[in-house]
């Protein structure tokens, strides 16, 4: 691995621990608020899907082994393993596809790049769901309502900012020729 993306991995590691700085916590669920989702995507897309899955694999990494770098300030193996480590692990997956379905694409269009992130959030949704109903027990429909339904606004705004300011930011580095 180069230097450069070495420091890529880096960044976009540590801006996801940014993103679970400041969480909600939601009365009525496990899995808080946080902009996790929003560096994820653009983890994909901006640094391809090798380094963005790479940069999130690092994230978890770390958060596992003990930096409490994880929403409220949690680490250890055990938030893995908790109602939102589903969530985690689909954060890995999500910057693998969202990198996948755009590197190479010079002419990455806007509906493209939100069509893409939309499928990349479902399957963070799919991942998280199915752990946070094997850890709490909960049947699917509250699973669905605790996990996913009430988390659908924040994460459409999440995909708008995120498309709007990863596809300029897309666009300048393939013109520039600076694409990771």
């Amino acid at each position: 691995m180069k230097i450069k993306e070495i420091c890529f991995v880096s960044l976009f590691a540590a801006l996801t621990s940014l993103g679970a700085l400041y969480s909600i916590p939601l009365p009525f669920s496990p899995v808080p608020i946080t902009l996790q989702s929003l560096v994820t995507l653009l983890a994909g897309l901006l640094l391809g899907s090798r380094l963005g899955m790479l940069s999130q694999v690092v994230y978890v990494a770390l958060g596992a082994a003990g930096l409490p770098i994880f929403s409220k300030g949690q680490a250890g193996i055990g938030v893995l393993l908790g109602p939102s480590g589903g969530y985690l692990l689909g954060f890995i997956a999500a910057a693998y596809l969202v990198g996948k379905l755009t590197e190479g694409r010079e002419d990455c269009s806007l509906g493209r790049l939100v069509l893409v992130f939309l499928v990349a959030t479902v399957i963070i949704y799919i991942l998280g769901l199915g752990r946070l109903m094997m850890v709490t027990g909960l049947p699917f429909s509250q699973a669905l309502m605790a996990g996913v339904i009430y988390f659908i606004p924040g994460d459409i705004l999440k995909i708008t900012f995120s498309s709007l300011v990863g596809w300029r930011v897309y666009r300048v580095l393939v013109t520039a020729k600076l694409k990771v």
